[in-house]
């Protein structure tokens, strides 16, 4: 490997860890408290790493969210939305976020955000990524995985071209979303707790290394690439009138074949897959996405190839 073929990035210096994105997902609320009264387990020579709550309103009153869900409204409408107008309390909040940790998009934006979700679905502690081309996020997930294994660690690939996630993470030049399950909201599990901590340590750990100087040669992950929602069956009332089949509960990231059953009716109906190809699902019985009429999202297995690279000061 010649010295030719590396490919210089700039070094990480402001790192934001986000928690109650959503209230009631404890695992984010809970460790983003500890480590803003103790952040030594979060800091590395070199970088600041800023532990902050995202939807402090949500979090005292433990809900997903008080107007709309903030983890939606970063779009350049809503960020530039004028304060004398009658806006949701969610999109006053992202106009703050932005302005502490952005503007998104501007070269003054945080390097790297890693905001910490929970979710209802045997999802475990899946990793999510919004951008197949950006080498270091690639990288700095390949190490995660590595560091974790045996652990599984799902990565889910969020790049679509209708579906839009105008994520709170994304104000950051590296958006990480950590997403691990199952805990039910508003419910706190050690196990889900530690998976999450394991995940920043590691992606923290990353930061440092990569910022000294170590050369991180090509690599290429397996990821799993959203292609659709599935809402489930409805009546003319708009009324869901068939629930997640047994045989489809709990099992995310395993393939699902045409023929495969996905919905049970009360009547004792199946509803099976009708697909030309294997997909994997995965938020599979969601609580939250119950109002976003999602009864699991469609992936595809893909891999992503990042380049040999090295941090550009040291």
């Amino acid at each position: 490997m010649t010295s030719s073929s590396v490919v210089a990035k700039p070094p990480v210096r402001r790192v934001a860890v986000f928690g109650g994105t959503h209230g009631n997902e404890l695992s984010g609320v809970f460790l983003v408290k500890h480590w803003q009264e103790n952040g030594a387990e979060i800091q590395r020579t070199g970088v600041e790493v800023k532990p902050f709550l995202t939807n402090p309103r949500a979090v005292k009153k433990c809900t997903r969210y008080i107007d709309c869900d903030l983890n939606r409204v970063f779009d350049p409408d809503n960020l530039g939305r004028t304060e004398v107008e009658d806006i949701p309390y969610e999109v006053r909040r992202a106009q703050e976020i932005n302005q502490i940790f952005g503007p998104k998009g501007s070269d003054d934006a945080y390097d790297l955000i890693f905001d910490l979700h929970n979710t209802t679905s045997n999802m475990g502690g899946t990793l999510i990524l919004e951008n197949s081309r950006d080498d270091f996020t690639i990288q700095m997930v390949h190490y995660i995985k590595n560091a974790l294994a045996p652990e599984h660690c799902p990565v889910l690939l969020i790049e679509h071209p209708s579906l839009k996630y105008a994520t709170t993470r994304s104000v950051a030049k590296h958006p990480v979303g950590v997403e691990v399950g199952p805990q039910p909201q508003g419910v706190l599990r050690a196990d889900i707790l530690d998976k999450m901590r394991k995940i920043i340590k590691h992606g923290l750990d990353f930061v440092q290394l990569f910022n000294e100087g170590k050369e991180f040669p090509p690599c290429t992950i397996e990821v799993f690439k959203i292609m659709e929602k599935v809402d489930y069956p409805r009546n003319k009332n708009d009324e869901v009138i068939a629930i997640i089949h047994p045989k489809l509960q709990d099992q995310d990231w395993q393939p699902l074949n045409n023929g495969d059953p996905l919905f049970l009716t009360l009547a004792g109906e199946v509803i099976a897959y009708k697909g030309d190809c294997t997909v994997y699902p995965t938020f599979i019985n969601e609580a939250a996405y119950y109002e976003k009429k999602q009864a699991f999202v469609k992936t595809l297995k893909m891999k992503l190839t990042a380049k040999h690279i090295r941090c550009s000061v040291l």
